[in-house]
């Protein structure tokens, strides 16, 4: 029941764009509790308890972590396939509304500063913005990346996003 509880509480965050940061923060605290929880109920050994609670977090966190992952590689691909119809020079648009409501929907311009590669090999290097805040006060933030075709596709191609946009994790 307690942890039926915790998965409703979790869920129900996710749709308040103000409680991101509780899911982020909060996710392994909530799964170590409700694994404590699980192993009160399975075990009197302190021991086993600490190491399913233990576990359960660790899981939970992976699973965000998964999830975080997932989100950044759906705007990444929309960075990409904006910049892919773009020749160099010419400046397009993105924007990318969140099926997972984990992280704020994102806008923004990107352009090519060069192409690059060889027969078969195609890659572009672009300049991307992420427009935010709020009409009284817009804020923006630029980035840089390559993305190289795949076949008709332009993927990400660049290996570690920047630290200050998505924070340590990759």
């Amino acid at each position: 029941m307690m942890r039926g509880g915790i998965i409703l509480l979790l869920l129900a965050c996710m749709a308040l764009p103000g409680c991101r940061a509780l899911l982020t923060e909060g996710t392994a605290d909530a799964a170590g509790i409700a694994g404590a929880g699980i192993a009160g109920a399975v075990t009197d050994d302190a021991t086993l308890g600490a190491a399913i609670g233990l576990g359960v977090r660790s899981v939970a966190d992976a699973g965000l972590g998964y999830v975080q992952r997932k989100v950044h590689a759906a705007a990444q691909q929309r960075i990409a396939t904006a910049a892919g119809a773009l020749k160099p020079g010419d400046v397009g648009v993105w924007s990318i509304a969140h099926d997972i409501p984990i992280e704020d929907d994102e806008r923004g311009q990107v352009t090519v500063a060069r192409d690059f590669g060889g027969p078969g090999f195609a890659c572009r290097e672009i300049v991307f913005s992420v427009d935010g805040g709020t009409a009284a006060k817009p804020s923006r933030a630029f980035y840089t990346a390559t993305v190289c075709r795949d076949g008709e596709t332009w993927r990400w191609a660049t290996a570690e996003p920047a630290t200050e946009r998505w924070g340590a994790l990759q």
